[in-house]
């Protein structure tokens, strides 16, 4: 069962890039969200929200967090954000002190090395368009090596 759904979990990293003084566009917010998730499978054997990550051209995306903010294009998102539950903030965090610093194009070049989004395109080429779904259980298992690796 999930934690959270996955616009709370958006606004929730919203918010906090704005606490950090680094505000995120929707290709940043989409990688981060990912991240999220795939730590929390990880980490807790459990999702962090239950939407279905898609392996788009531009590395993972919630296609409903998405079309929500489609509108700021690749401008930062100045407006939105929650507080963050309490059994997840620490881990939104987390995953902020590893992944926040670095850009939504960083981001997406490091999604695209890794076996999750690749493997779910099944060998398309990077420029292909594609809704293939990022298996839960294929993030799971590729970070949770990471963690003991």
């Amino acid at each position: 069962m999930a934690t959270s759904n996955a616009e709370y979990v958006a606004e929730c990293l919203i918010s906090l890039s704005h606490t950090k003084q680094n505000p995120v566009s929707n290709l940043k917010l989409q990688k981060l969200l990912y991240y999220a998730q795939a730590w929390h499978l990880a980490l807790f054997k459990e999702p962090l929200f239950e939407e279905e990550i898609e392996a788009w051209v531009h590395g993972p995306v919630v296609p409903q967090i998405f079309r929500g903010y489609r509108d700021c294009k690749w401008n930062p998102i100045t407006n939105g954000g929650a507080i963050p539950n309490p059994s997840f903030a620490g881990h939104l965090e987390e995953v902020w002190r590893v992944y926040g610093n670095l850009s939504a194009f960083d981001l997406e070049r490091l999604t695209h090395s890794e076996d999750p989004w690749r493997i779910a395109r099944g060998g398309l080429p990077p420029d292909s368009s594609s809704s293939a779904i990022i298996e839960k259980s294929s993030m799971q298992e590729y970070y949770s090596l990471r963690l003991n690796g």
